[in-house]
């Protein structure tokens, strides 16, 4: 056996002393970091669903993902009846039209002197509209024009001619439907799908509103003012929209409005073809009309320019 010696011994004490070291300094870095706060190295930080940022994505009900949220109240929507998008629904904060208008649907313009506003409805085709457009231009006049979403939709060329040549919009609701068998949530969506439709081909129909049919009470008016629009009614329909068919002829339609002829009388004209015969009497006798109107002394506008809206 070999004999232990001082120098040898040394060393292992030496050793034993290092690694005892080693271990006490390995069991206090332990305790040091067991005992501090925080988040263990290379883990991902908890968020708490209270404390995430305010630019994320609101994800309430109603609201779609990924859209900033929005310190203003919503706006109530509802289906466009021609495309399925979303239709403003919240009326206008103030009424863009004098409130001496409210519940009237206008059949003469209010305290009008020797003027006629002549008017076109527009629902079915734009077989008229050319002409129309020409003999108003030939004649300078204007006139104001009704058109339905539906028709604007499908016309968006038509819309822009209307509005370039300075000719006020009307909104003649989006499907031509009798309005007082509607609900007022129907009536809403007629009347403002009829404006997005009208909007988006270039036209404004603010404030100007005409009932499909002339159809309208107490109830269905305070509905469409509440939308932001007066009504207007006429006081002489053409009936050029009837047709050769129908018994009707270029002289018909405009002795009926020479008949009529009275301080702010509004005529009613359409710019589609009749549907049997394809005659189009309102635009045929345009040029006719206005003459015989100058000639009886009135003068021409529209119902924009006397502020109706």
């Amino acid at each position: 056996m070999r004999a232990w010696t001082f120098g040898g011994g040394r060393r292992r004490v030496a050793a034993m002393v290092l690694t005892l070291a080693f271990v006490a300094l390995a069991v206090v870095l332990g305790v040091v970091l067991a005992a501090q706060p925080g988040t263990p190295p290379g883990a991902q930080p908890a968020t708490h669903p209270a404390t995430q940022s305010s630019t994320s994505a609101d994800t309430r009900p109603g609201t779609q993902a990924g859209s900033p949220p929005s310190s203003a109240s919503p706006t109530a929507t509802t289906p466009s009846l021609m495309t399925g998008s979303a239709t403003p629904t919240t009326p206008p904060a103030a009424e863009p039209f004098p409130p001496s208008l409210r519940g009237q649907d206008l059949a003469v313009i209010p305290g009008a002197g020797r003027v006629v506003a002549l008017t076109f409805d527009a629902g079915a085709n734009a077989a008229g509209l050319p002409k129309i457009l020409s003999t108003l231009s030939a004649k300078g006049v204007r006139g104001t024009f009704f058109l339905t979403g539906n028709w604007a939709a499908a016309n968006p060329a038509g819309v822009s001619q209307i509005a370039a040549a300075g000719h006020p919009i009307g909104n003649h609701s989006m499907t031509h439907p009798g309005f007082t068998g509607l609900s007022d949530d129907r009536i809403a969506q007629e009347v403002l799908a009829a404006e997005q439709a009208i909007r988006a081909a270039g036209g404004d129909p603010r404030p100007l509103f005409r009932f499909p049919y002339g159809e309208r009470d107490a109830r269905t008016i305070a509905a469409v003012n509440g939308l932001g629009y007066v009504a207007v009614r006429w006081t002489v329909d053409t009936l050029g929209w009837k047709g050769t068919s129908g018994g009707i002829s270029t002289q018909t339609v405009t002795d009926r409005v020479l008949a009529s002829l009275q301080p702010g009388e509004i005529v009613l004209m359409h710019i589609g073809s009749n549907p049997d015969d394809d005659s189009t009497l309102d635009a045929d006798a345009l040029s006719q009309m206005i003459d015989r109107i100058s000639a009886a002394g009135y003068g021409f506008v529209t119902l924009g320019e006397l502020h109706v809206g």
